[in-house]
């Protein structure tokens, strides 16, 4: 992991695979790699498809909708710099157009979350980097 902080985050390390998604943050744009040959969308980011080994890809703009797979609770901080976070939620989210991410789930408590909850996507603005998190989706 990259010791780099951002307004007590770590920053994220920033590789050839990750770097348009990376990109797409800094625009609000939750940009997931597709495979050309197969059409698969894979998270996260390789250089090839772990269904065809096709080595074309393309970048698919998602929603930002979805739902809570399964989720974690972290009470001790990962690292020290996480202290006043705690307690914080990560989740895995299945996005509406069929790929499973992971990432936080904030503005929430951790008794509110159940598999299955629907969820959208927020940014997280730092100083060095933007980050996709997500929030329970109030309901219309």
């Amino acid at each position: 992991m990259d010791t780099k902080q951002s307004r007590g985050f770590f920053a994220p390390r920033i590789s050839a695979d990750t770097a348009d998604f990376w990109r797409g943050c800094a625009e609000h744009k939750l940009l997931i790699q597709r495979c050309k040959s197969c059409g698969k969308l894979r998270w996260p980011a390789g250089h090839f498809c772990d269904s065809c080994l096709g080595e074309d890809t393309e970048l698919c703009e998602m929603s930002g909708r979805g739902t809570v797979y399964a989720w974690e609770v972290f009470h001790k901080p990962f690292h020290p710099s996480l202290e006043d976070k705690v307690p914080y939620i990560v989740a895995e989210i299945d996005l509406e157009e069929g790929v499973r991410i992971l990432s936080n789930l904030e503005g929430c408590e951790p008794s509110e979350v159940r598999c299955g909850s629907a969820v959208e996507l927020v940014w997280r603005d730092c100083e060095d980097y933007t980050s996709p998190v997500f929030v329970l989706k109030k309901a219309e």
